[in-house]
């Protein structure tokens, strides 16, 4: 998949016009981090409303993340064709009709119609990926391309930090009635509207032009998989990362529910949720001040381990020691998939386009992992089944220290 020729993209704009580029970029990367962690309330939400299994539920995450697995090659196509700023109008709009779908999902009361709206969601969000992640990285040097993603990426956080409070106090507070999920209709369709507003801004704003070329079209799938194991391991990388961090949000609210754990009503640990995101946030914003200091790799494993370490104590214990220990994987989730995305690209010159693609692809990770989890949670125990994503960081460790090293196959050059 291409995403819109190769990296070697250029800008022919005044500074200040690239500083406003990369501020007008971290509005997207705010809502589509608002949007995609609400469904760590509408799993919950809508579990109680269809009287779902932990399985059925997690159709929520499957449904939305697979958007990006099936999406991401015809997003690819399309910027290709149309160009980043298009792309992104078409994103939004496609992310405003997606919204807009909750309203007569509520309505005929089908679950499977709310599972589509999210795909049509998700669908738009995905092209807004595809485009965003290299455009902010090749916005400046590219030494601090993995700090200007952390950067970018803490205005996703922060997105993230606002939207289970905002879906706590408009769906979660009204209740859950089964066979009426209604609480869906009014925060979804204003979110339609807001999506719509701001497609018609981006449509009007003038974005620096990059200049490409189109020879990464000449490399294939395999070709690139076997010249650069830094893209090779990083696909994995974050098919693993994102899986790990949807899983975690998605269970966070039926986990403090649990009266050995917290024993919290709905509403109130849907706000929790807030804090596994604003987490993420604060430590976007250290880590994008770090890494001009620290290696990316070093942070990158230190967080993994300490990821690692905090579900382990959080499964081992109770109470409010189990709840904080979860709720601070987010702030070790904070540099990851930035600086997973920054040193998988790192290197590829013209193949940057492609390979971007590819990563965005296994953002599916988000719709598997969930669903494994569920499996054990149903099988086992809610409490138990949060090993399956630390798994997950354990690999993310060993990409940091071995996996991300940039090399090339003899015969082909980035």
């Amino acid at each position: 998949m291409q995403l819109s020729g190769s990296a070697a993209l250029k800008t022919n704009q005044s500074a200040m016009n690239v500083r406003l580029a990369f501020w007008a970029m971290t509005s997207l990367f705010f809502i589509w981090g608002f949007i995609t962690a609400l469904n760590d309330i509408l799993l919950p939400y809508l579990k109680g409303a269809f009287a779902l299994s932990y399985l059925q539920a997690g159709l929520v995450q499957f449904c939305f993340f697979g958007a990006y697995f099936v999406v991401s090659p015809l997003a690819g196509i399309l910027l290709e064709r149309i160009g980043f700023q298009r792309g992104m109008v078409v994103g939004l709009l496609t992310m405003a009709a997606g919204a807009a779908l909750f309203y007569p999902a509520a309505v005929l009361g089908w679950y499977w119609f709310f599972l589509l709206a999210l795909f049509v969601l998700a669908a738009g969000i995905t092209v807004l990926q595809v485009s965003a992640n290299p455009y902010v990285a090749v916005l400046g040097d590219e030494r601090h391309a993995a700090s200007r993603l952390n950067l970018a990426q803490a205005l996703n956080s922060l997105g993230h930090t606002a939207g289970p409070w905002f879906g706590a106090v408009l769906i979660l507070s009204a209740g859950t009635v089964v066979g009426d999920a209604s609480s869906v209709q009014g925060p979804y369709l204003l979110l339609a509207v807001i999506l719509a507003l701001v497609a018609l801004l981006f449509l009007w704003l003038r974005l620096p032009a990059l200049q490409q070329n189109d020879t990464s079209s000449k490399t294939g799938f395999a070709s690139l998989m076997r010249t650069y194991p830094q893209l090779r391991f990083g696909v994995v990388a974050i098919f693993l990362y994102v899986g790990a961090e949807v899983a975690v949000g998605s269970y966070l609210v039926s986990l403090f529910m649990q009266l050995d754990i917290a024993g919290m009503d709905r509403v109130a640990a849907g706000k929790m949720v807030s804090y596994y995101w604003g987490a993420a946030m604060v430590g976007r914003f250290i880590g994008a001040g770090l890494m001009r200091f620290i290696a990316p790799v070093y942070l990158l494993a230190a967080n993994a381990v300490l990821a690692v370490l905090m579900i382990i104590l959080a499964v081992n214990s109770s109470g409010e020691i189990a709840m904080w220990a979860i709720l601070s994987v987010g702030l070790f989730n904070s540099i990851m998939f930035p600086t997973i995305f920054a040193l998988a690209i790192r290197g590829l010159g013209v193949h940057t386009g492609r390979a971007s693609g590819y990563l965005c692809q296994g953002i599916v990770g988000g719709a598997l992992m969930p669903l494994l989890q569920a499996g054990v949670a149903d099988m086992w125990s809610l409490q138990w089944s949060f090993l399956v994503p630390a798994c997950a960081y354990v690999y993310i460790g060993w990409y940091a220290l071995a996996g991300s090293k940039s090399h090339t196959a003899q015969g082909t050059q980035a």
